[in-house]
Parts: structure tokens; C-alpha cells; sequence
């Protein structure tokens, strides 16, 4: 993509009322205006808030949007180029229950309070393969110690990757912290449980699925503190 077209989109996200941008100093170490009130203030309604964490272009969250209307859905990514690409979607079949919001994750306090999710997303992120780099992965410690504090009591979270390993640590992490792991499966396509909207499928997942990569599912629960594994512990 050039650059010309990458500040066209820059510029057209300015205009979308459904894509909330915030300013640096609105979000580090600070609570954004819309946390803890989004239901109230933003979607007024109740319905339960779901969210696609590096949703890119937000494949994932405009078609969990079209087929679950009772719901909201936010998809948050810092790449605003490319989620241009879901919001201008939104925009155009007048999806109402979608909305964007260009930021990194590692802000995600700052936007949302306890119990105020319902469901978690997290679609083909970087998994982050160098063992130096665990910590950066969206299913380290730190980040489900995140979604634990903002999750209602049996909230949901799925992973859908095309990375064995980031499975395997995922799986021995949740494991090694006792936590509730409802489904796993190394081999979606070929499991019984690819039902409509796990085969929704995203742009870098029709390109993994070209190259005969295997998709991986996780769908699990975290409560309480999830700790870091000793090295020895980790898959090899």
C-alpha cells in the first residue's frame, strides 16, 4: 500500500464516528472517558461487549457483528490503515453493533473496568516464536491477568492461530495455572467443532490455509492470578 492511500484511510478514519482514535496522553496512565460507562454512554444499550484484540481488518469483528445483533463488538488494533478496512465495511451495510478503536493493547486497562467484557477474540496474532519474547505474546501472563480483571465471571476467550507453538504455550500455560480450557484442537478444519463462526475466515487466514497450514482453536475461561512458567516448563 502506498503512502498515499495509507493517509487517504488515516483521513477517512477521522470521519467515522464508530472508530475512536484517543490521543497518547488520553490512555497512558490514565482511564479513558469511555471506561466503565460504554453501555451507558457509547452503545446505550446492555447487550454484552465482545472484542477482537489485533483485529487488523476487522474480518472477524464485522461478521460476529452481522450475525449477532444483540450483541456489540469493538476490534482494537494499532494499525490504522487496516482497520480502515472493517470500519469502512461497518459504515457501508450499515452495521450499527461495531465499533474500532486504533490502540495499542497493552492500553486495554485504560479503556475497560471489571466485568465490563463479555468475550474475547484474539485472531492469528504475532506469536512471538523466540522464547526472549514470551512475554509480549496476547496469551502471556500479563495479558491474561488483563483480561481476567475486565472478563465477566465465566467470560470467554477464543485463539484461533496458525502458530503450533504459540498453541502449545497457550495450552501448557493454561494448564500449569489450572485454568478451564473448554475446547483445544491442533487441527481445526479437520476437528467436529468448525461451526459457522469459527470458519469465518480472516485475510491472513485464507493465506495460511493456501500455504496448508493447520489453524489451532483454543476457547477458555481465566480467573484468578496466572503466573509465568519456569523455563523447563515451556514446550520446546
Amino acid at each position: 500500500m502506498g503512502k498515499k492511500d495509507k493517509l487517504r484511510r488515516f483521513a477517512e478514519n477521522e470521519t467515522f464516528s464508530h472508530v475512536i482514535q484517543p490521543q497518547f496522553s488520553e490512555v497512558f496512565n490514565a482511564d479513558y472517558s469511555l471506561k466503565n460507562k460504554w453501555s451507558q454512554c457509547y452503545w446505550k444499550n446492555n447487550n454484552p461487549i465482545v472484542l477482537e484484540l489485533g483485529c487488523g481488518k476487522g474480518e472477524y469483528t464485522v461478521q460476529l457483528a452481522q450475525k449477532y445483533p444483540d450483541k456489540n463488538f469493538i476490534g482494537i488494533d494499532i494499525k490504522g490503515a487496516r482497520l480502515w478496512r472493517g470500519a469502512k465495511t461497518a459504515l457501508e451495510d450499515s452495521i450499527t453493533n461495531v465499533a474500532f478503536i486504533r490502540s495499542r493493547i497493552e492500553f486495554l486497562l485504560s479503556f475497560f473496568g471489571a466485568n465490563e467484557i463479555s468475550e474475547i477474540w484474539i485472531t492469528f496474532p504475532d506469536p512471538q516464536k523466540e522464547k526472549r519474547r514470551t512475554k509480549k505474546r496476547l496469551t502471556s501472563p500479563r495479558f491474561l491477568n488483563m483480561y481476567s480483571s475486565i472478563l465477566k465471571p465465566q467470560g470467554i476467550i477464543h485463539l484461533k492461530t496458525d502458530s503450533i507453538e504459540l498453541y502449545e504455550y497457550t495450552t501448557s500455560l493454561l494448564q500449569y495455572n489450572s485454568q478451564t480450557i473448554r475446547v483445544a484442537t491442533p487441527h481445526l478444519y479437520e476437528s467436529e467443532i468448525a461451526d459457522d463462526i469459527l470458519s469465518i475466515k480472516t485475510f491472513y487466514e485464507q493465506g495460511y490455509l493456501a500455504q496448508g497450514k493447520p489453524i489451532t482453536y483454543i476457547q477458555f475461561q481465566v480467573q484468578g492470578s496466572i503466573r509465568e512458567m519456569p523455563d523447563d516448563e515451556l514446550p520446546t
